[in-house]
């Protein structure tokens, strides 16, 4: 097994909360894009956390702010509950991918 990385954790966090978001405290709004997204950020983080090859940083980041976005692509962003889990879930990803992301590529040059 590979080292055990705190931002695959984060992902897969941020991920499950985006899953399980619609059934637990957003009322169902926002259901399809949290739980499709949601689904593919903790799949993104899972992979990495359990030692095998998966989804690349960049790859995690473009799922973690699809979240983000998706209150205002699926207009749900009214619906407070919903759209917060996808700002904080999205937010918090996309701000660690993009952190691993440069960090990755600043220890290739």
């Amino acid at each position: 097994m590979g080292k055990f990385a705190w931002e695959d954790a984060v992902a897969f966090a941020a991920g499950l909360a985006a899953l399980v978001a619609p059934d637990l405290w957003t009322d169902g709004y926002g259901r399809l894009p949290l739980m499709v997204l949601g689904a593919l950020l903790l799949v993104a983080g899972l992979f990495p956390l359990l030692g095998t090859p998966g989804a690349t940083a960049w790859t995690t980041t473009a799922f973690a702010l699809l979240i983000f976005i998706s209150p205002w692509a699926w207009q749900y962003d009214g619906r407070h509950a919903a759209a917060w889990t996808a700002w904080i879930a999205g937010g918090v990803a996309t701000i660690v991918g993009l952190w691993v992301a440069y960090r990755t590529r600043a220890a290739r040059a």
